[in-house]
Formats: structure tokens, C-alpha cells, sequence
């Protein structure tokens, strides 16, 4: 039996600077503070909150969906970190959606995005009070920008 992704050392790294960097911007915890630091990729990875991130490539590449944002996209692990981040979004709402990223860029974060997503079976949804911010490494390079909502709702 193949172990959880979340005991992966990389995929723990990120869920680190995915954490960290969620605070950094907005002031607000991710995670609970008494989340023990070796607990923490886990939580992260069980959090009832989707939460995603894609890299700094050309054409960004999703780098990390918990379970949720798994759930939702209606993707394995396998797929969902091989597929570009814009082709979650509808085609005429991509020019939209690189403004608001190129936003988040510029200023850290922002609150309140909203947006019609499609997962991996064409399903569409639109999820609303996103916060989209960009994830720093330990030294505070910017390697890419992550999103987690509570709200989202199917679209017909």
C-alpha cells in the first residue's frame, strides 16, 4: 500500500511554505497554531477547506490540491499536479483569472475572488471568498501562489 502524499518530505516542505506564507501575507492562520509542525502536512492535506497551488513555469503547473481540492476537481494527485492551472478555468475567464493572479503577485494576496472553476470532468462550479496568495520558500523567493475558499457552488 502506497503511503500518503503528505508523508512525502517535498510535499510536506510545501505544506510548510504553503502555511507560512498564508500567514505571512494575510496575518491569519491556515491551520490551528497548536497544529504540532510534524502534524501539520497532514491537517493541511485533511483540511475541509480545499486548498491549491501551482508554480512559476511559463504556462503555471498545480504543484499541490488537498483532499478537498482533489474532491472537487474530481482528479487524482497524479493528474491534478500535471495539469496547468488555467485549464481550471473557463476559457473566456482566463484573461480575467491572470489579472487577478498578476494582482495577488503585485500585492501578496487578495480576499473575495471569485470565479467559475471546472474539474477534471467538465463539471463547472463557481467558488466565492477565495483567497489567492503567493507561496514564498525559506527565503523568501516567490515559487509560486496558492488558493483556498469555503464557499463553492455547482454551476448548469
Amino acid at each position: 500500500m502506497n503511503a500518503p502524499i503528505f508523508t512525502d518530505p517535498l510535499v510536506a516542505r510545501h505544506s510548510q511554505r504553503l502555511i507560512s506564507s498564508y500567514r505571512r501575507w494575510t496575518g491569519r492562520r491556515l491551520i490551528p497554531d497548536d497544529v504540532p509542525p510534524a502534524a501539520q502536512a497532514e491537517y493541511l492535506f485533511q483540511l475541509s477547506s480545499p486548498v491549491l497551488s501551482h508554480g512559476v513555469e511559463a504556462d503555471p503547473i498545480l504543484n499541490y490540491g488537498n483532499a478537498s481540492a482533489l474532491r472537487l476537481w474530481e482528479m487524482t494527485w497524479e493528474t491534478f499536479t500535471r495539469t496547468p492551472s488555467r485549464l481550471t478555468a473557463e476559457p473566456d475567464a482566463r484573461e480575467d483569472r491572470a489579472r487577478l493572479l498578476a494582482e495577488a503577485a503585485t500585492r501578496g494576496f487578495l480576499d473575495h475572488y471569485r470565479g467559475i472553476r471546472i474539474s477534471g470532468s467538465g463539471r463547472r462550479f463557481l467558488i466565492e471568498g477565495a483567497v489567492v496568495w503567493t507561496v514564498l520558500d525559506e527565503h523568501a523567493c516567490i515559487i509560486g501562489q496558492a488558493a483556498t475558499f469555503d464557499r463553492w457552488t455547482s454551476v448548469t
